[in-house]
């Protein structure tokens, strides 16, 4: 089939490899504008940018596409079969939808109709699920509510963090959607409308949703150190100074009072009493510092057991 890709960060750049060494032509790819990055600002491309640049391919960077005339008639001349949407970023204006063949497909990272939103996998873990999933769906005016096409499962494995999921579930978004084009372009594809009942959201994350209250139990902490990763990082504070918690566990052992600390072991970091439950914390990252093992950050900073982190 004949392919316009919308995409940008480095996991959709990975599925757009698949689409560019399968039998598909991709007649041209849209993803985000250069932005300012790092230190110095300097203007930055995309992952699907750079990409699509090695192979030669047209690239489109609209500021907007709502009301975007110009835009809307460079997609037209295209004459897609259908257009791919994988992590772009922008919501799709209903003007486009009618453009391709077989309209807009998109792959989102959870189990629909669970996880409708900007951070699935986040929420996911956030949520402690034990397996989540890749959708293939149709695009249409709402947020991430259009038919099902194909879905595949996946575990969530204790020691899953955001980062090693998100490498997981677009490993296993490549090949889905894949086989969800050949299944379109043969016309044997299912469109399975959602159940709204069933729907559960997953909202853009905070800053503030980093920070630790150690009087929820261990659980959840952990949950938030694993799914807060990438950003904002799941934080705590030690004498005014934020410390982002990279790695933890949970312990066997009861709690009196929240936040304090129990144990510190040269091996394994140190244990926190939590509202329910011990966390022990393995990685941390001083605020302008490198990550370090949680061991380390004791001896540079002399924590000791019995003091009392904030919540």
């Amino acid at each position: 089939m004949k392919i316009v890709f919308f995409g940008a960060p480095e996991p959709a750049a990975k599925i757009l490899q698949q689409l560019i060494s399968s039998q598909h032509e991709i007649l041209a790819v849209v993803t985000q504008p250069d932005r300012p990055k790092g230190r110095g600002q300097k203007l930055t491309a995309t992952a699907v940018k750079d990409l699509a640049l090695k192979h030669s391919l047209p690239v489109e960077q609209p500021e907007k596409l709502k009301n975007n005339a110009a835009f809307k008639s460079r997609l037209s001349s295209l004459q897609p079969d259908i257009v791919v949407v994988v992590a772009y970023g922008k919501i799709i204006p209903p003007d486009l939808f009618s453009i391709p063949k077989h309209g807009f497909i998109n792959v989102h990272t959870s189990l629909l109709p669970k996880y409708r939103g900007a951070a699935p996998i986040q929420w996911a873990l956030l949520k402690g699920e034990k397996e989540t999933g890749v959708t293939i769906m149709r695009v249409d005016e709402t947020l991430d509510t259009g038919a099902i096409i194909l879905q595949e499962k996946l575990e969530i494995k204790p020691d899953d963090d955001v980062v090693s999921l998100f490498e997981k579930l677009f490993a296993a978004g490549g090949p889905l959607l894949l086989k969800a084009l050949q299944q379109i372009e043969n016309g044997e594809a299912h469109y399975s409308e959602q159940s709204a009942a069933d729907a559960s959201f997953a909202p853009a994350l905070s800053r503030e949703s980093g920070e630790i209250d150690w009087k929820k139990p261990a659980e959840e902490i952990n949950n938030q150190v694993r799914a807060l990763l990438l950003w904002p990082g799941a934080h705590t504070f030690y004498h005014g100074q934020m410390i982002k918690i990279l790695k933890s566990q949970v312990v066997e052992g009861k709690a009196a009072l929240p936040g304090t600390i129990v144990e510190i072991n040269k091996n394994s970091g140190f244990t926190v009493e939590s509202g329910e439950g011990i966390l022990r914390i393995l990685r941390v990252q001083p605020a302008g510092k490198n990550a370090m093992g949680a061991y380390e950050f004791i001896i540079g900073h002399k924590l000791a057991a019995g003091e009392v982190l904030p919540s």
